[in-house]
């Protein structure tokens, strides 16, 4: 059973680009109701064009079933269908990792595929979700933004749709989605928010998802400001940047910094705590680093390589 034409109009609507090309739409199913939902969306919007892939990172005994039933959902409704699994063991944090190596797989996935974008499951609850944890982390700006519309060549067009709206998606399609018991584990500091999330009943989840799209606006609009003075305020030196802070807002010079460290080393992602203790370091004329960064401040901010050291010989 398709979606009702309504909801695959709302859903079809903002994505006018995707109905201008004629290449395969990607879309990721885990097997939950929430991609089950995008999946049955997508199909009707767009019969013939979509592509899915399922994520099967082997850390549940049950994980090979659940994608073998997603492969056979998409059988039935002719939609082409691939597993996925990653070549080593997921190590380290566990949903940091798993998380990483998901979203590789699927990229690799597009490309083979010559799809336009990859299309996640992402909604209004997990930008809530998204959203305070990041605000009780004492998040900027950029944080608050929250999960972005697009990255890249993902694309989460549900962010202004309700958990609960696409568990009726599924449920009037007669599919049983799969339970992930990782969504219920407390261990998880995203399953905790979402329980206190759901005792919060005067908390307005749609809301806060307008309040992270208004954000990322902003985001992107003080990352333009940035980019257009960057040649006045970031020059460079030798092998050295120099950066000149004065009169300019806070944020612009956070920006102006990220940006400068970036471009000497693009393996350097600094945290907002690690950028936080290098801009104080600065203001006070002291000198701080950041990964094999050497950070000098005074009127203006001098970023160069650390000196090797010498080896005894």
């Amino acid at each position: 059973m398709s979606p009702d034409p309504a909801l695959t109009h709302r859903f079809r609507a903002p994505l006018g680009a995707i109905d201008d090309a004629i290449t395969p739409v990607g879309i990721a199913v885990s097997g939950g109701p929430d991609s089950l939902a995008l999946l049955l969306l997508a199909h009707a919007a767009w019969p013939g064009r979509i592509r899915a892939a399922t994520v099967d990172h082997r850390l549940r005994a049950e994980s090979g079933d659940e994608a073998d039933r997603v492969a056979a959902l998409c059988a039935a409704r002719g939609i082409p269908h691939a597993i996925l699994v990653p070549e080593g063991a997921i190590t380290g944090s566990l949903q940091a990792a798993a998380r990483t190596a998901r979203y590789a797989l699927l990229d690799q996935w597009r490309t083979r595929e010559g799809a336009s974008c990859v299309m996640t499951a992402h909604h209004a609850d997990d930008q809530a979700e998204t959203v305070l944890m990041r605000l009780n982390r004492g998040a900027g700006v950029s944080g608050l933004a929250g999960i972005r519309k697009t990255n890249g060549h993902l694309l989460r067009p549900l962010l202004g749709w309700r958990r609960s709206e696409l568990e009726a998606i599924v449920a009037a399609a007669g599919i049983v989605a799969v339970t992930d018991p990782s969504n219920s584990d407390p261990r998880f500091d995203r399953v905790r928010m979402r329980q206190a999330l759901a005792a919060a009943t005067w908390i307005d989840v749609a809301a806060l998802a307008r309040s992270a799209s208004h954000l990322a606006d902003a985001a992107e609009a003080l990352d333009w400001a940035a980019a257009q003075l960057l040649p006045e305020r970031v020059t460079e030196e030798g092998t050295a940047l120099r950066l000149d802070p004065r009169d300019l807002p806070e944020e612009m010079v956070r920006r102006l910094l990220v940006a400068a460290v970036v471009r000497h080393d693009p393996a350097v992602r600094p945290s907002g705590p690690e950028l936080d203790r290098a801009l104080a370091a600065l203001r006070a004329g002291a000198r701080t680093s950041l990964g094999a960064l050497v950070l000098t401040g005074g009127p203006s901010w001098h970023i160069a390589p650390a000196t090797p050291r010498r080896t005894g010989g």
